[in-house]
């Protein structure tokens, strides 16, 4: 059992998943020693997941990994809800990733690997309301209509604003919680984190519109996700003190 599993959107949406599927399959857990050797390799080489997934997809030249693991973005993980009823809290989850049982924009997209038998879902999750994640994961869907995009590079920056103030409130309102202020400084270096995360996202943007390298902004948002949930993870613990 993993105590803190790294946030990454390709694990917990792709591999974790396809692992869990063969404990079904088997009626019985076999699967968690691979499931903490990927946590593990992840956690000291950051975008190990993405790259193991492209590796086994590479037979498939129409997936496309990081497009498909963009669009998993809003898909709901307990791993970043966190159970406090404070408003503060709440609005953190909300503003950062909101938590709604969704319908699928997109059919379920199921590719099968020849060698290795991995099916690739890609599903894309409406949420009713504009938190950063879901945001993000329309990327895929709406970078090819220029004007489309550029609402949606508004919303996204609306979004970060957002999930910064819930960040604050969150600190300020609940700073004297015994393990907030055992993390406080944890806290603070991931919020650093996402600030130069959102930062290096918009400078992807930029570049976008001078030499329209799609991929790179998927990648960036990727790690914007996953940046995102990082923090919402840090908070899940923080708050139970």
């Amino acid at each position: 059992m993993m105590d803190c599993p790294t946030a990454s959107l390709s694990l917990q949406h792709v591999i974790f998943p396809f692992l869990d599927e063969l404990n079904e399959k088997e009626g019985k857990d076999i699967t968690s020693a691979v499931k903490n050797a990927f946590n593990k390799v992840e956690k000291q080489n950051i975008g190990f997941a993405r790259m193991f997934i492209s590796g086994v997809c590479k037979p498939e030249p129409d997936i496309h990994v990081t497009r498909h693991v963009l669009s998993l973005a809003a898909k709901p993980c307990a791993d970043y809800t966190i159970d406090r009823s404070e408003v503060e809290f709440k609005l953190l989850c909300d503003r950062a990733s909101r938590r709604c049982s969704g319908h699928p924009l997109l059919a379920s997209l199921h590719y099968g690997v020849s060698k290795s038998g991995m099916p690739f879902h890609g599903v894309c999750y409406v949420c009713c309301g504009l938190d950063l994640k879901t945001i993000l994961s329309r990327i895929p869907l709406e970078i090819s209509d220029r004007s489309i995009f550029l609402q949606t590079i508004k919303d996204i920056a609306g979004a970060i604003r957002d999930v910064l103030e819930a960040v604050n409130s969150v600190s300020k309102a609940h700073g004297q919680l015994e393990l907030m202020s055992t993390y406080k400084k944890a806290l603070d270096y991931e919020k650093k984190v996402f600030v130069k995360t959102s930062r290096n996202f918009s400078d992807t943007l930029k570049k976008f519109f001078k030499d329209s390298r799609a991929d790179d902004v998927f990648a960036s948002a990727n790690s914007l996700c996953n940046q995102t949930n990082t923090l919402l993870q840090l908070f899940k613990v923080a708050s139970k003190g």
